[in-house]
């Protein structure tokens, strides 16, 4: 995923997660809020119920590469995607189908 398509910075985090429009799933809470540029950013977040630092990443770079397979990037929104703890519990198949089915929700 390249820097630009990342929400990196607290205080955007915090400015999208304000706004208070989100969907849910077992799987993901996604926050989200329209903007102008013409391509999407996405912040992923992971709390330290779903396991240590080495599984934290992993569960990071397989939203990443999800989001990029199912081309989330082409539509004007930010969102923060918020991994729950059911995420390891599934395979990725199912999980990647549950993100699908959010982004629908959110018209990504």
């Amino acid at each position: 995923m390249k820097k630009k398509y990342r929400i990196r910075k607290n205080q955007e985090f915090q400015q999208i997660i304000q706004k208070k429009k989100f969907v849910v799933n077992q799987s993901f809470s996604i926050y989200y809020k329209v903007k102008q540029e013409e391509y999407g950013r996405f912040g992923i977040s992971c709390g330290k119920k779903i396991g240590n630092a080495v599984i934290r990443n992993k569960v990071k770079r397989q939203v990443r590469m999800m989001l990029l397979e199912l081309d989330a990037f082409s539509k004007p929104f930010d969102a923060i995607v918020i991994i729950r703890q059911t995420f390891l519990e599934q395979e990725y198949e199912k999980n990647k189908k549950d993100l699908a089915l959010l982004l629908k929700k959110v018209k990504i």
